[in-house]
């Protein structure tokens, strides 16, 4: 079996009877097995024997493994979000993404690694284990879903789900060199998703083609009772306008591709897509949006005091873990101090200062002013464009411990993908080369609100002109 296989060729295999559901199923557990202690992608992978119990032969994915991050609840499964303090925590319910996967015939085999409570943009966060990009393992693969895409780009699974609050599924998806969507704000459920930041959050889709993509977004978007912020979109087929190219304005964000810092490969192998997209017959225009040098600044202070706000739950009492005291107020400092890592308190830590009495009119609604200036430039951009083109990242993925000294690089690793969930606009990264050292690099196509249909239209065509989603690390060969 091909373990780099794409969704739909499994289909293919698994309805020709070339493929057992069985077979595939052992080939996937066995590729864990054998390769995973050295990516460390996944927390858990169940048994097989509880995986049988679970699968169906029906659904448009049935019978086909994938991977779900550890902040989104899965029934009688651990909900860590990657902390000491959930370390035991086994979720109640499914999430409504959950769900319809299962009802889709998907097989959840397992727990994805993370950033812990999806704080962080390498995975270095995370209170059990390191993950490593599968294309250099003294590098790190992103985050905060860098074990949902790690596990996708080692052939391990040929989907999972992350989650995005500033670029968590498209950053690392570029490190790793495949495809990552964020979709629209409302278009997938947040129902069970454990929250960080919740006007931000969203669950994402990692896949190895566009097709791929489309395929799962199909099955999990749409409204949904159990969240009130989900739009009033019926279910659909992303996948039937695939291979239809239409004609297409492009914006090409010149203040961030051409933004300081940029690393010159990053630069030259994004204009080199530009041509290849040229030839796809896209007008490509030049467009500024002034108020993106402003998000970085702008998402630090909404995150981080929705963050504070919403872990303001885990207490020591309701669920997760204890530590013991002699007091209320010791259980609340004690369990707080021990369950938490040092990333997620400094976090808290900010959010309640920008939201407390004399400041919150400093930081926290100054914020929300500029992320109303980004919505409109965003919104006024679309005018005169269909879609925008953007860097995902500025540079390639980087080594373990690169920015321990300096969290302020760590932080604008989101520079180009946070803009995009302070806008709640769909944006697809996918990759566009290597640099000399071979490490993959991606591009983000941004669309407008409930763009996602043309979004994929416009990647596959080009995904379909070019190399780069056939590629992928020799050694994970066998």
């Amino acid at each position: 079996m091909d373990a780099f296989a794409t969704i739909t060729k499994l289909k293919q295999q698994l309805a020709s009877g070339e493929l057992s559901a069985q077979e595939l199923l052992s080939s996937v557990i066995k590729r864990f097995e054998k390769h995973d202690a050295r990516i460390g992608s996944a927390l858990e992978i169940f048994s097989q024997d509880s995986l049988n119990a679970e699968a169906t032969s029906q659904g448009p994915l049935a019978g086909i493994p994938g991977l779900i991050k550890d902040n989104i609840s899965q029934k009688g499964r651990k909900l860590t979000c990657a902390s000491k303090i959930l370390e035991h925590f086994v979720a109640t319910y499914d999430a409504t993404a959950v769900s319809r996967l299962k009802e889709s015939g998907a097989l959840l085999i397992g727990r994805a690694n993370m950033d812990e409570f999806a704080m962080g943009s390498s995975t270095e966060t995370s209170a059990f284990l390191k993950t490593r990009n599968p294309w250099d393992t003294s590098r790190v693969p992103g985050g905060s879903s860098g074990g949902s895409i790690a596990a996708v780009a080692a052939g391990l699974v040929p989907w999972s789900l992350g989650s995005e609050t500033g670029g968590s599924v498209r950053q690392p998806a570029a490190f790793c060199g495949i495809v990552g969507l964020k979709p629209t704000y409302g278009l997938v459920s947040r129902y069970g998703l454990v929250a960080y930041a919740s006007s931000l959050d969203q669950i994402g889709i990692a896949t190895r083609t566009v097709e791929d993509n489309a395929l799962v977004l199909s099955q999990i978007a749409g409204q949904d009772i159990h969240d009130s912020s989900t739009l009033p979109v019926e279910k659909k087929d992303y996948t039937r306008s695939l291979g239809q190219m239409p004609k297409v304005r492009i914006g090409i964000v010149e203040n961030a591709l051409y933004a300081e810092g940029m690393d010159s490969e990053v630069v030259r192998v994004i204009e080199q897509a530009l041509g290849e997209f040229e030839q796809l017959g896209v007008q490509l225009v030049k467009i500024k949006i002034p108020s993106m040098d402003y998000s970085a600044a702008a998402y630090f202070i909404i995150s981080r005091a929705e963050a504070a706000s919403n872990l303001a739950r885990f207490d020591g009492i309701r669920y997760g873990s204890r530590s013991d005291a002699q007091s209320l107020q010791e259980v609340y400092q004690k369990t707080r101090h021990d369950g938490f890592g040092a990333e997620v308190k400094s976090r808290i830590l900010i959010g309640n200062y920008v939201l407390s009495a004399g400041y919150a009119d400093a930081y926290y609604n100054k914020a929300r002013a500029v992320q109303g200036m980004i919505r409109h430039e965003f919104s006024q951009a679309f005018k005169d464009v269909d879609l925008l083109l953007m860097p995902t990242q500025s540079a390639p993925a980087f080594e373990f411990g690169a920015y321990d000294v300096d969290k302020l690089k760590m932080d604008l690793q989101d520079y180009f993908t946070c803009p995009i969930n302070l806008a709640g606009l769909p944006a697809l990264s996918l990759p566009c080369g290597f640099t000399s050292k071979g490490l993959p690099l991606g591009l983000q196509l941004v669309g407008p609100h409930l763009g996602e249909e043309l979004i994929f239209q416009v990647a596959h065509a080009y995904e379909q002109r070019t190399p780069w989603h056939t590629m992928h690390p020799k050694e994970l060969d066998l």
